[in-house]
């Protein structure tokens, strides 16, 4: 099973506070009408498939198959050709059907995987719309349409490796990031620095990886770069999650962080404007704590 953020074999949710909030109580009954399981599956399936389809209709020429990844794969189409991608495709598929373990990805993983699902969801809501019988047979969620922003929110640890490119939404602490990150890029490459010692020189205050690096730097997934780390299914890597808290942030005091993140989540969603920046500084540090438990 490929490892996020978050469990995404955990399928029902709960969060203590939905008895004292209308607006939580209903962000949390919609989190339990997903799979997570099978959005990923189908979303990595449908990818592969398409990509297979398009390899054989272009049937040699490079130009027009280059034409399809740029549109398919938004950003991950720079990590090679198409059949790299398939190769990667192929290997986080298998990842994601297996179960004795837990598949760790790196940021080219973590490109490709979002394409993918981006694509699907956006493909799946419509046929919420218009064929929600069709739908039902994926078995992704019950009946309703799938808020992409918010799972992104919920099971990427970051999106580093979107750096660069317009993320398409402002309500995502992951959007703050990417915006501090890249200010800091331009202002070391206008006092005269490359975009490699820019990236370099930033990657210890914002724990940037290597990997992450060689992906905002354009350059070609290598055979490193192409492995899945694997730890077993027994290993409890979400341990940290459901951990109850003593107060570090104040509200979260007697909650998990896995309990807040879902707060917060619902929040991000249904919060007024004038209250937005707040609760992104907050979700901000939620997330640092994510991503910090999910590398354990």
């Amino acid at each position: 099973m490929l490892a996020f953020a978050k469990d995404i074999t955990q399928n029902q949710p709960k969060n203590s506070k939905e008895s004292e909030d209308d607006d939580l109580k209903q962000y949390m009954e919609y989190q339990r009408k997903l799979n997570h399981e099978r959005l990923v599956h189908h979303a990595l399936d449908y990818a592969k498939n398409h990509l297979q389809l398009n390899i054989q209709k272009a049937d040699g020429n490079e130009e027009q198959l280059g034409k399809y990844l740029q549109k398919a794969f938004l950003i991950s189409h720079q990590f090679g050709d198409a059949e790299k991608i398939m190769l990667m495709l192929r290997k986080l598929s298998n990842g994601q059907n297996a179960s004795n373990n837990w598949y760790r990805m790196n940021a080219y993983y973590h490109a490709l995987v979002h394409d993918s699902m981006k694509r699907f969801v956006k493909i799946y809501n419509q046929l919420i719309l218009d064929s929600p019988d069709k739908a039902k047979e994926y078995g992704t969620s019950e009946g309703v349409q799938i808020d992409f922003d918010d799972w992104v929110y919920l099971y990427f640890p970051d999106l580093d490796f979107h750096i660069g490119h317009d993320l398409g939404y402002t309500h995502y602490p992951f959007a703050k990031r990417n915006k501090a990150i890249e200010d800091e890029i331009e202002k070391r490459m206008q006092a005269g620095s490359s975009r490699e010692d820019a990236l370099k020189s930033i990657k210890d205050d914002y724990e940037i990886d290597d990997t992450t690096i060689k992906v905002l730097l354009g350059k070609p997934a290598g055979a490193e770069d192409m492995e899945l780390f694997y730890t077993s299914v027994e290993n409890p890597i979400y341990e940290a999650l459901t951990e109850v808290e003593d107060g570090r942030w104040g509200v979260m005091d007697g909650e998990s962080l896995l309990d807040h993140s879902y707060y917060m989540g619902s929040h991000l969603k249904v919060w007024e404007w004038r209250k937005r920046e707040e609760v992104e500084e907050e979700a901000e540090s939620v997330m640092n704590e994510l991503s910090k438990s999910s590398q354990k």
